[in-house]
């Protein structure tokens, strides 16, 4: 944390968010694209990199000669002195190559550094992330004007349509600061790669899958479209779609069709003569009505166009512009292009073509659809976006824990993840990149399909900022791929239509994964307090029941309450005999039974649940607890490889994090689980790893530190010991930091936490790019919680209530002691602010707030009015050990704008 701490302090911060420069850009790739719509990378050096829009998630998929350029030129005497720069950065191909193990974020191809050698970048670039939005700027000591781009894709939480919008918006601003008038223009580039499969390498234009490729000028209501398609290719095409750069400008100078750079560069160093380039003079004007276009000259067999625009500027000393261009696509046809366990050799089902869609393609039928939908709701999108980013960056937490928490974001819309045409939300567990990107055998695709219950046990992002899309994932759970007897596989096969993994080996473990069961209870009842609604509930209940019932029969036969027989679980293997991960796991998932059958007024299944949850607590407590953490007790019947014994495993309470966050209290004595997780960070956080050679994959090398996923502090390490023992997720050591945190270890906590960012500093890995088995790796959004348990936010939907507890370290509060950090509930999402005296503020920022209770603890508060807006409101207020209680009469809700008081 103080090497964050001492880097920060270095750092210009002029804008919100951390800025990076020099080594520490090697690595930055910030994904744009909206939710299931593909992305493409906006990197460190200013180049785009990492192209994934079409269907198939390849980390280091490349679209050569596709960037930005800018013109611009003097005249002090003479001629007019004029300078070319492509907008990326000369220093980063000067980096020192330093390889760090499992990632290839900074991996410049070799395609964008001869562009550069050919025609000069600028000097350097800094870059600034307060994710949705990057901010790159170019610095060059020979251009005469300041350039700068801010980039984003829309992010609004809790609103799907316009989070999943397939574009990036670019906008650059020029400054004139030169003291003399400059004139030039800004280049915008991009290859028609339409019939590509985002995989085969792509050589200059050429590619076997290129062809007919048509580039077409629209200029129509102050808009200029550089429209990419392939009208040779059938509808039902993989690769059919549409790709577009679009400007608000028709005074645009268009080059539809090139080969290589020479052209577009020599026409954009043009731009500083008396007469400037017209506009395309093969391109007649667009006919609004009838959509006719230009320049529709198909490409040759294997090869394509380049296409690109140039918006002309003046500026006279001291004036400044913005230029925005839009990056939109369309490629609807997303068919099952990934292996699924089960049908490795199945040839009906791998070779055929299964139809998935995508849910955005149901909305823009092509790419200009998606311009026209940004264009009509331009200061709706833009304003949310920013006051989303806002909200994180303005709280009281330090920059690098906030900008961090807005990274959660980009797991969220990353390929691991994405939409089928009926909306259903997927993920895999996160995506292939190389061989030096994650695994070896795969070099492209989704890692580990499909919805793996066990891994997606440790995201909470989604379901806190999206929790429609979350409650997709538990109806496919349920409703397609829950077997008759009741067990649920813990991989899911699409199309859903398919006959589920039952009784067939799945892989990763062999057989369903019983922590991806138990978690599957608690994610249900996550759903329902997150705005699933009682007539949801009533619908998914009997699956509940008979997976417990099922869980129980067949791993509780002796009814002891402790599971018992193969326990397949998230380490790909499975344990055997009692141990806390499983058994933490199965008393919340208990409780979040008894709190179901509550709700269902179904009194006996909750009595049951509440006995057998205490006979469980108990017996686990007793068998398993050795004084300083909880060990598994080997079933000594069964195969002794991959168990762990007396080891110390950093996941054991990850079902008391469970509990807390659901608000099913203490599962375990409130003092052994403190003391285990002090246990967990004394023996298993580990600073610097120097020598340690793991046996599979290196997360974490030389100075870094990081917490171990297992150790054997009092020795016993068995021969064969736990698969990924040796290994540092982040995903679990989020987990860890935000449950120490809860538990009033803030220190821990905060050193664990920092400790996994500073190894994603950009200078070794990618802020914005989680890695585990693949990149984007789903488990790290496992670090939304830290958010929640540094405000002690809970909310329950079912009954309008809204907890805070938030801590009072200095760490998170600002000068004044005020802690102030965003909160989202199911239909809309605010600023709560807590002052040093206790006072709170809840200001609404977005949908709507509705609250029937406000809890807050604030120590010794006396609470005698309520206000909205100024205006007192009808409330009784309670207090009571130091936890000050607000009850409405009725619920209110709170719309954008309102705010919210509780005064001393």
């Amino acid at each position: 944390m103080k090497q964050l701490a001492e880097r920060q302090s270095n750092e210009t911060t002029s804008l919100p968010g951390r800025t990076y420069r020099g080594a520490a850009l090697r690595h930055i790739a910030m994904p744009m694209g909206g939710i299931g719509t593909g992305q493409v990378s906006l990197c460190g050096d200013g180049g785009l990199r990492q192209w994934e829009l079409f269907n198939q998630p390849n980390h280091l998929a490349f679209v050569p000669d596709s960037f930005f350029a800018i013109s611009a030129s003097t005249k002090e005497a003479g001629e007019p002195a004029t300078v070319v720069r492509i907008l990326q950065s000369r220093e980063a191909l000067d980096l020192p190559e330093e390889h760090t193990p499992m990632v290839n974020d900074d991996a410049i191809p070799d395609q964008q550094r001869a562009l550069l050698r050919r025609f000069s970048g600028v000097e350097r670039t800094t870059f600034t992330g307060a994710y949705p939005f990057a901010r790159v700027a170019y610095e060059d000591s020979e251009l005469p004007i300041e350039v700068s781009l801010e980039a984003y894709s829309p992010f609004v939480p809790t609103d799907v349509d316009a989070s999943e919008l397939p574009a990036v918006i670019f906008t650059f601003r020029l400054h004139n600061a030169s003291g003399q008038p400059v004139r030039g223009g800004l280049g915008a580039t991009l290859k028609n790669v339409v019939g590509w499969d985002g995989v085969e390498p792509i050589q200059g234009n050429l590619s076997p899958q290129f062809g007919g490729n048509v580039n077409r000028i629209l200029r129509a209501d102050g808009i200029t479209s550089l429209m990419l398609d392939n009208p040779s290719l059938p509808p039902d095409h993989p690769g059919y779609g549409q790709m577009a750069l679009s400007t608000f400008s028709t005074n645009v100078s268009a080059a539809p069709r090139w080969k290589d750079a020479d052209g577009f560069i020599n026409e954009l160093n043009s731009f500083n003569a008396p007469e400037r380039p017209s506009p395309d003079s093969a391109a007649h004007r667009h006919d609004p009505e009838q959509r006719r276009y230009s320049s529709d000259v198909p490409s040759g067999p294997g090869e394509t166009w380049n296409g690109g625009v140039q918006i002309p500027y003046d500026l006279e000393s001291g004036e400044s512009t913005e230029i925005t261009v839009i990056l939109s696509w369309s490629f609807p046809n997303h068919y099952v292009n990934f292996g699924q366990s089960g049908h490795h050799n199945d040839n009906a089902f791998t070779k055929s073509r299964l139809w998935l869609g995508n849910a955005y393609s149901e909305r823009f039928r092509t790419a200009l659809d998606v311009v026209d939908y940004i264009t009509d709701h331009q200061p709706y999108l833009e304003d949310r976006s920013r006051a989303w980013s806002g909200a994180l960056l303005s709280s009281s937490l330090p920059t690098w824990l906030a900008e961090f928490l807005a990274a959660q974001g980009t797991l969220i819309r990353s390929p691991t993840s994405f939409r089928t045409d009926d909306g259903k939300f997927y993920g895999f567990e996160g995506t292939q990149g190389a061989p030096t990107s994650n695994l070896p055998w795969r070099g492209f695709g989704g890692s580990c399909p499909l919805n793996c219950t066990h891994v997606w046990n440790y995201e909470q992002a989604l379901s806190r900022l999206f929790p429609s899309l979350e409650r997709t994932m538990r109806e496919t759970d349920l409703d397609h791929v829950q077997a008759p007897e009741g067990y649920i596989p813990h991989r899911t096969l699409v199309p859903l239509a398919a006959r589920q993994l039952w009784d067939v080996p799945i892989g990763g473990p062999e057989n369903p994964a019983l922590d991806g069961m138990l978690g599957t209870v608690l994610k249900v009842y996550r759903e329902v307090r997150q705005g699933a609604g009682q007539e949801w509930l009533d619908r998914y209940w009997p699956n509940v029941k008979r997976l417990l019932v099922y869980i129980e029969s067949s791993w509780d036969p002796d009814h002891d309450g402790i599971l018992d027989d193969e326990q397949g679980n998230t380490f790909d293997i499975a344990f055997y005999g009692p141990n806390m991960f499983i058994g933490s796991l199965w008393l919340a998932a208990l409780r979040a039974g008894e709190e179901m059958a509550k709700l269902q007024g179904d009194r006996p299944e909750e009595k049951r649940l509440h006995d057998l949850f205490i006979k469980a607590s108990n017996a686990y407590d007793e068998k398993l607890w050795n004084g300083e953490y909880y060990v598994q007790v080997r079933d000594e019947t069964a195969p002794p490889e991959q168990q762990y014994g007396a080891g110390c495993l950093s996941d054991q309470l990850i079902g008391q994090w469970w509990a807390h966050q659901l608000d099913l209290g203490y599962i375990l004595p409130e003092d052994h689980v403190r003391t285990t997780l002090r246990s967990i960070v004394r023996h298993n956080f580990r600073q610097g790893f120097h020598g340690w050679v793991p046996e599979e994959r290196v997360f974490a090398d030389g100075d870094d530190a990081g917490l171990l996923n297992l150790t054997w502090p009092h020795g016993g390490r068995p021969d064969v010991p736990t698969r990924y023992w040796d290994e540092v997720w982040t995903g679990t050591e989020y987990q860890v930091a935000a449950h120490c945190i809860m538990e009033g270890l803030v220190d821990e906590g905060m050193r664990v936490a920092a400790a996994a960012r500073d190894r994603y500093s950009g200078e070794k890995r990618n802020p914005y790019n989680d890695i585990e088995c693949g990149d984007h790796y789903v488990r790290a959004m496992s670090g939304w919680t830290i958010l929640d348990a540094l405000s002690g936010y809970r909310y329950n939907a079912v009954t309008g209530s809204l907890a805070f507890a938030p801590i009072s370290s200095p760490d998170v509060t600002d000068e004044s002691g005020t802690f102030r950090a965003p909160f989202v509930t199911a239909s809309g999402w605010g600023q709560f602010e807590q002052a040093n005296d206790g006072a709170v503020r809840l200001t609404a920022l977005h949908g709507e707030i509705l609250i029937q209770t406000l809890v807050v603890l604030g120590a010794d508060v006396t609470l005698d009015s309520v206000r909205i807006n100024g205006s007192p409101v009808d409330a009784t207020v309670r207090d009571a050990d130091g936890k000050a209680t607000v009850q409405f009469p009725e619920p209110i809700i709170l719309n954008p704008g309102d705010m919210l008081q509780v005064d001393r």
